[in-house]
């Protein structure tokens, strides 16, 4: 008899375990259409800044780290959607734009921001411009999306989640 209420009490622990957990080892959640925004051009990167929001961007390679790090942004794209921009740039078709960046290891995150746009949203920008300026922060922080919440509060960047 003690053996069958054994065996409940561990069923009963591991499904516990099972629903707690989901939230820890990114159970996928429905998260409606992707809001990572795919980088096509450095026109069209621009055009993006000038909305005046942070852009979060992911500067890939095809590896096994990059498939872990799309779940992620994903998660955090619709969660800051739309007051922080996410953007993914696969640098093998665009490796003019990464080797911009000057980095050598990836995956790597950078955080561009406009400071000036931010505090005049709505002001009129020419839509022929592609020269910008524009803070570069580097991502360091855990890369989850408590990982970019904790960063963008100490960042001072002013978002609101959806979630």
């Amino acid at each position: 008899m003690s053996g069958m209420a054994d065996g409940s009490f561990l069923d009963r622990m591991v499904s516990q375990l099972r629903s707690a957990c989901r939230y820890y080892t990114g159970y996928p959640k429905d998260l409606g259409p992707s809001r990572i925004i795919p980088f096509t051009s450095e026109r069209q990167f621009v055009q993006l800044l000038h909305e005046g929001r942070p852009v979060v961007v992911a500067f890939t390679i095809k590896c096994t780290y990059t498939h872990h790090l799309d779940k992620v942004l994903e998660e955090a794209a619709a969660t800051f959607h739309p007051h922080v921009k996410f953007v993914r740039v696969e640098c093998p078709k665009y490796p003019g734009f990464c080797l911009t960046r000057q980095k050598n290891e990836y995956p790597f995150i950078e955080v561009f921001y406009n400071p000036e746009q931010a505090a005049s949203p709505g002001k009129a920008v020419d839509p022929n411009v592609t020269k910008y300026s524009v803070k570069v922060l580097p991502f360091n922080y855990d890369q989850s999306v408590y990982g970019f919440r904790e960063y963008f509060k100490k960042h001072g960047f002013k978002y609101f989640e959806t979630n």
